[in-house]
């Protein structure tokens, strides 16, 4: 038993929640969303580029392309964790496959002139496409134990977490 003020290391729960099955969840949206977005711009999407304005129209091309390539990203990523939850690889294997799969076009990157100008259609789907984004951001730290609230550098014990509530809401020992 851990004597007062000795602290242990704290468990991982990433990896166990991301085994439990909320990535099962996680990877059929993924894939549903990339067929659909594969589906809408090879047919209504073409069309709806064509109705643009040529400035628009440009962006519609840039946009399009980051979306399609961010989901090709993700759908790496997706496959990779698959793999691992049903053994092909193991989790160290797919860390170093992960590592190479280098997330880009980040929602911080998004609008400009003209972006209220593209299709509703398509807006959605950046939209829905950095939803699934920030999600799988949030499995893989979970599945790397590295979050914030569970890395051990920084908070390894329940006291840990209690010191720093006191801390935060001013309230002494």
């Amino acid at each position: 038993m851990a004597e007062a003020g000795e602290s242990k290391p704290a468990v991982a729960l990433g990896p166990r929640i991301v085994a439990a099955g909320g990535f099962d969840a996680l990877y059929r949206e993924g894939m549903a969303l990339i067929e659909q977005v594969a589906s809408y711009l090879d047919g209504d999407g073409r069309a709806d580029s064509r109705l643009l304005a040529r400035e628009t129209s440009f962006l519609y091309a840039s946009e399009s392309m980051r979306l399609t390539t961010r989901l090709m990203q993700l759908a790496s990523w997706l496959l990779l964790q698959r793999a691992v939850n049903e053994g092909e690889i193991t989790p160290e294997n797919a860390r170093v496959e992960k590592e190479k799969v280098k997330f880009s076009a980040t929602p911080s990157q998004r609008g400009g002139p003209g972006y209220e100008h593209l299709p509703a259609m398509l807006l959605d789907y950046i939209a829905r496409g950095d939803r699934l984004f920030e999600r799988v951001l949030q499995f893989d730290r979970l599945e790397r134990g590295s979050m914030p609230e569970l890395d051990p550098g920084t908070a390894n014990s329940i006291a840990d977490q209690l010191n720093r509530l006191k801390a935060a809401f001013g309230r002494p020992d």
